[in-house]
């Protein structure tokens, strides 16, 4: 684990080392991060279930939602101003670009889902993490201020290991994960 001080290094640092890793690694990482998720407790008793599509650089979780779409209520983060939408994965048909990153998310035909108590589990990407469960975004706080509508949900990070650090540098405003799932 490494032990940096700044947001802006730990950034830094992630995004050098994650470009070392190849997309095929990454996918085959990301398949047994996944492996772990879906078996844990929280997960295969939630009914609904918050996800994110990921992008190049994150654990990988395409698969993952086509694969469980069918079974449970699946939600993905939609990109609206400064705030995140939830909007139902209805299978790849349903996606499109987003607006402002270009990443995936259903279309905007499809109505929101607002009822943010019923989400049982959340499970969030993150630039870095540490074993407090603290966890450190890209710098917008999409996720920080989404989370924090959620206080039913369980909340798990999922990472590559290079991206768990010593220390994650905390605001105020930051929420803690449950857990943090790993490779290792």
């Amino acid at each position: 684990m490494m032990e940096l001080s700044s947001k802006s290094e730990v950034r830094k640092q992630i995004r050098e080392l994650k470009r070392a890793v190849s997309l095929e690694e990454k996918l085959r990482r990301s398949e047994g991060i996944m492996r772990q998720v879906e078996v844990l407790p929280d997960f295969l008793s939630a009914k609904t279930v918050l996800l994110y599509w990921s992008m190049t650089d994150e654990v990988q979780t395409h698969d993952f939602v086509n694969k469980w779409y069918n079974e449970k209520v699946l939600l993905l983060p939609c990109v609206d101003g400064d705030d995140l939408v939830l909007r139902q994965y209805t299978g790849p048909e349903c996606m499109v670009a987003g607006e402002q990153f270009g990443i995936g998310e259903p279309d905007a035909s499809l109505p929101a889902f607002t009822a943010l108590e019923r989400i049982d589990l959340i499970i969030v990407p993150g630039v870095a993490f540490d074993s407090e469960g603290n966890r450190m975004g890209r710098g917008r706080g999409f996720y920080d201020r989404l989370l924090k509508t959620t206080p039913n949900a369980k909340k798990i990070g999922v990472a590559f290991d290079f991206q768990m650090i010593e220390h994650v540098p905390v605001e105020p405003f930051d929420v803690k994960m449950d857990h943090v799932i790993t490779e290792s």
